[in-house]
């Protein structure tokens, strides 16, 4: 809780409040919306669902030594951060599913974890002996 060494924090944190918690809602619409995505379209794609549980954790609000207002914030930090991390995960695995080629490669460019096993940005010969015959006209 980096903020609580700061002088004169009220004025800031009153100012910039409205834009933080006021993106709970847009947060909220789009975790509806992929939660519906994740539970209609994984079976199709025989795709395993994400366990929301193992991305998501809410509980230092519980800490007895904290303030209300320290509560409401590790509530809110705790949705936000953990619902990203399991829409990061079922997006994840939709780019597994879909297009499991890597990117090309970029000093700047931060490489996500599930890219791992996937085949080189350009690797043609690779991609032909896993995908070639099992195409269609479209995809």
């Amino acid at each position: 809780m980096k903020y609580i060494t700061i002088k004169h924090r009220m004025l800031r944190h009153a100012l910039t409040a409205p834009f933080i918690f006021g993106a709970v809602i847009p947060i909220a619409l789009l975790d509806l919306f992929i939660e519906i995505y994740h539970r209609i379209c994984f079976p199709f794609y025989r795709i395993p669902y994400v366990k929301r549980k193992n991305y998501m954790k809410i509980d230092r609000h519980k800490l007895t030594y904290l303030r209300l207002g320290q509560k409401i914030n590790c509530i809110y930090c705790g949705y936000a951060n953990g619902v990203i991390h399991y829409w990061a995960k079922i997006v994840g695995e939709t780019e597994r599913y879909f297009c499991s080629i890597k990117h090309k490669e970029d000093d700047l460019f931060i490489v996500p974890d599930h890219h791992t096993d996937f085949i080189d940005y350009n690797d043609h010969e690779r991609f032909e002996e896993e995908f070639a015959s099992k195409r269609t006209p479209f995809l």
